[in-house]
């Protein structure tokens, strides 16, 4: 099994930073993906970025050039750099572990930007 701890999150205003990171620990194998999603209210759950363990990483079109998704293989970490914050990136964010046979969810931390 795969567990994972988020944190990071919190309030900020528009225009603010902040960075969100992920560890997974357990049985984690070398070929995996680890994602970031969010939720609004009222909302579905969409995907923010994703990073593979080689590298190869993905955005969602309204974050691109705001959000920098990066990770540190040697601590199975994750991590979301969000710049010039808005305030439609209000959601609670999740963190996303898969591998050819796991696929496990973070519990979410809360991202509240204020205008």
């Amino acid at each position: 099994q795969v567990q994972l701890v988020e944190s990071g999150g919190g309030l900020v205003q528009a225009g603010g930073s902040l960075r969100l990171s992920c560890a997974a620990s357990g049985s984690i194998r070398s070929i995996n993906t680890m994602s970031w999603y969010r939720q609004a209210p009222g909302k579905q759950r969409e995907l923010v970025a994703s990073i593979s363990s080689r590298g190869w990483n993905d955005y969602a079109d309204s974050v691109k050039g705001r959000f920098t998704i990066s990770r540190d293989n040697a601590k199975n970490t994750v991590y979301l750099q969000m710049n010039s914050l808005k305030p439609e990136d209000t959601a609670v964010y999740y963190c996303n572990f898969r591998s050819p046979d796991i696929n496990v969810w973070g519990k979410g931390t809360l991202v509240t930007v204020s205008s």
